[in-house]
């Protein structure tokens, strides 16, 4: 078993930021403990949920970690991402698609499933970006700081070994954030993707004219959407539909690419003369 305490291999690099930010030993999704409650689940959170994972002298290493829903920019450019594999059947499909369509995305891909289906990549990761998550697809918020940093390295280590490239983001399976998600990010020098837009297959199953209607109707430039790769049967409404998804993006105007180009392009959001940087969120009507 890889040693979870070791050094993480990749050097800090410098990330634009999008539009969500988390500074190391503070998240900011709401308004204190209420905050995270939301994020864990009723009841008192775990002490890897809260801000600081450990009681005593405590830095991950880095001094904070990018958290991005998406990014600010004019360009009409989207990542379309997946989650959850690579699995038999619905990955393979996928790869179809986008390889008729000459589509990039990103595959977060959860390292036990990669390890055991390798050959379903093989080849197939040309264009593409592989991101980390997670070994076995466990919450990390609800981890032991050592067990999130083993999470993350194996399946780090899978990836950069079976598909050749080294990931450069996280995406916390159920989107969950917590001290050990941010801490174990900031270990790998990972910035955490989010996304900006999901799939509501359960919502549209039934009409899947109004899904892709619903897709292309809402992603604007500098959109991150997520969809999944596995799953509940009702995901599959998705991945049928991925072809007139795309096509109607790119009638509007869109380009795929991959969330690491997509960062590349982001753009600081303009501030007023004298706006000193701190804005409260406006929530929306």
């Amino acid at each position: 078993m890889d040693d979870p305490r070791a050094p993480a291999a990749p050097g800090r690099r410098a990330f634009i930021k999008g539009f969500g930010l988390a500074a190391a030993g503070a998240v900011t999704l709401g308004a204190g403990a209420e905050a995270v409650g939301a994020v864990v689940g009723s009841g008192n959170p775990p002490s890897s949920a809260m801000a600081v994972p450990i009681a005593g002298p405590w830095r991950p290493g880095s001094a904070h970690v990018d958290v991005v829903w998406g990014v600010d920019t004019a360009q009409k450019l989207v990542a379309l991402t997946f989650d959850d594999g690579p699995m038999p059947n619905w990955t393979p499909m996928v790869h179809d698609i986008l390889d008729a369509e000459r589509v990039k995305a990103t595959f977060f891909l959860v390292g036990e499933r990669l390890v055991r289906h390798a050959r379903l990549v093989h080849g197939r990761m040309d264009r593409h970006e592989a991101g980390n998550h997670t070994w076995q697809h466990q919450d990390l918020s609800r981890l032991s700081d050592e067990r999130a940093l083993e999470q993350l390295r194996r399946a780090h280590n899978a990836i950069g070994r079976i598909v050749g490239k080294e990931p450069r983001f996280l995406r916390p399976p159920f989107g969950h954030l917590g001290g050990t998600t941010l801490s174990a990010a900031c270990r790998f020098d990972y910035a955490i993707a989010l996304w900006s837009i999901k799939m509501l297959e359960k919502t549209y199953e039934d009409d899947p004219p109004a899904l892709v209607d619903y897709i292309v109707g809402n992603t604007g430039p500098g959109t991150i959407l997520l969809a999944h790769d596995t799953g509940d049967h009702d995901r599959l409404v998705a991945l049928r539909n991925l072809v007139p998804m795309i096509r109607g993006l790119r009638a509007k105007g869109f380009e795929f690419v991959t969330v690491s180009e997509l960062m590349s392009v982001s753009q600081a959001p303009s501030r007023a003369p004298g706006d000193g940087g701190l804005r409260r969120a406006v929530p929306p009507a």
